[in-house]
């Protein structure tokens, strides 16, 4: 009996142990199964750990490049001609054009004789400017406050274009908005020459779209004096002036514009009020304006439209009308002007460029100044002694070839024709004028 439970009771202890030999083994599996998810879980956090500590180093390095270019005063632009500073949300830019032209015209004084002369620049004006915005809150509805100081200059002397006036081009300040459109401040230009009116129009160097940017026409030859019909009581550009434009999503770009009269006592003498409508589509684009100016309490008004068309890629056409209307001194009755031009633009692949234009003026009932010039539209009409009747026509061509966006060089030519009793004081008394040109435009 003792060893049968001796037996039995031996019989039990190994099958304890075995049991407990297999729970312990069972055990280790689940702690070696957690052991590994364990170091699975570490190497993660640890490539987390990495990650981010890489976010940080770059980020540090970004701050350290923005540092650096916010010192730098003379960081170029990417998007644009000029010099661009930005801080944060707000920036402004250093930009300039040269033109500096050499021109043989006959004619070209009282006793007919020819000179070869550089003149102040024949196709844009000699300049340089400041330009800006700041942005008041973010998201492209958000309001910059805006501004442009610019000064035109005579490169063949270095004056000032007019003397004791630095800044005679630009000089304004204003708020901009995808919502709102563009409100600007100050001088600036008359409403009816930018790309929301006629500049897409009047000759082959302007936009072909309209926009609310400020341009249009060219300098000083002889079929620039189609610009002073979308001009207003101070000439091409205007002072005291509040404009508005907007681009709105339609295609329609529109545009408003008030200058204040500066004579004591008598609010609406001086002034000038114009408004502008375009449309862009396609391949084409048409606009039109109506301006109404006080000049010296005698009314000054033009209508005009026009537009261009792009056939394919070589083509560009242009063409548009200007109906002008001028009450003159008492006695001298209304002056009637009619005008329309035609222009092609052709852009052959390469570096080269063609333009030629035809321009007619026809002036009925004209006013004349003191040495019998027919004088230009919206020039004050209260003291002319006699009128006249005619017309002014002149042809025009031009060849430019970009050595780069920046710099290119060209060669132009003119032929201006007169009738009946007008005279333009460019020919000097004389019926006709020729010119030819030649120089070098540099936009930084």
């Amino acid at each position: 009996m003792k060893a049968k439970s001796l037996i039995i009771m031996s019989a039990a202890l190994g099958l304890a142990s075995v049991t407990a030999q297999a729970q312990n083994t069972d055990q280790l599996q689940q702690a070696l199964a957690q052991a590994q998810a364990a170091a699975a879980q570490a190497q993660a956090a640890a490539a987390q750990a990495q990650a981010a500590l890489e976010q940080a180093l770059a980020a540090a390095e970004r701050a350290k490049q923005s540092s650096v270019a916010a010192a730098a005063p003379a960081a170029k632009s990417a998007s644009s001609n000029g010099l661009t500073v930005s801080n944060g949300a707000s920036s402004a830019t250093l930009y300039g054009l040269i033109d500096v032209t050499l021109v043989h015209k006959n004619n070209a004084d009282a006793a007919g004789h020819a000179v070869t002369v550089p003149p102040v620049a024949w196709f844009s004006g000699n300049r340089w400017g400041l330009t800006g915005s700041h942005a008041t809150g973010a998201g492209e509805d958000a309001i910059k406050a805006i501004f442009r100081l610019e000064s035109e200059f005579e490169s063949e002397t270095g004056n000032m274009d007019t003397p004791g006036t630095i800044f005679n081009r630009d000089a304004w300040v204003g708020i901009e908005s995808k919502a709102l459109g563009k409100l600007s401040f100050g001088r600036q230009n008359a409403l009816a020459r930018d790309p929301a009116a006629s500049a897409l129009y009047a000759d082959p160097y302007g936009s072909a779209k309209a926009s609310t940017e400020e341009g249009g026409y060219s300098n000083t030859n002889n079929f620039k004096q189609m610009v002073y019909y979308a001009g207003s009581a101070n000439g091409t550009r205007v002072n005291n002036g509040i404009v508005w434009k907007k681009v709105f999503d339609n295609g329609l770009v529109g545009g408003a514009m008030y200058s204040f009269g500066t004579v004591v006592g008598s609010f609406g003498t001086g002034s000038t009020k114009t408004g502008s409508l375009a449309y862009n589509g396609n391949s084409y684009t048409v606009a039109g304006f109506a301006t109404d100016a006080n000049i010296a309490n005698l009314s000054h008004k033009t209508v005009s439209m026009g537009g261009n068309v792009q056939i394919g890629p070589l083509v560009r056409l242009n063409a548009g009308y200007f109906h002008y209307t001028a009450q003159q001194a008492a006695g001298k009755g209304d002056r009637t002007d009619n005008a329309w031009t035609i222009s092609t633009k052709l852009t052959p692949a390469g570096d080269f460029d063609y333009e030629l234009g035809y321009q007619v003026m026809k002036a009925k009932n004209a006013g004349v100044n003191g040495s019998g010039y027919v004088q230009n539209a919206f020039s004050d009409t209260s003291g002319i002694k006699a009128t006249v009747s005619g017309d002014r026509n002149t042809f025009y061509g031009s060849a430019f070839y970009h050595l780069d966006k920046v710099t290119e060089f060209y060669v132009a030519f003119d032929h201006l024709e007169t009738t009946g009793g007008y005279l333009a004081a460019q020919a000097n008394g004389f019926k006709s004028q020729n010119e030819l040109a030649t120089g070098m435009r540099y936009k930084f």
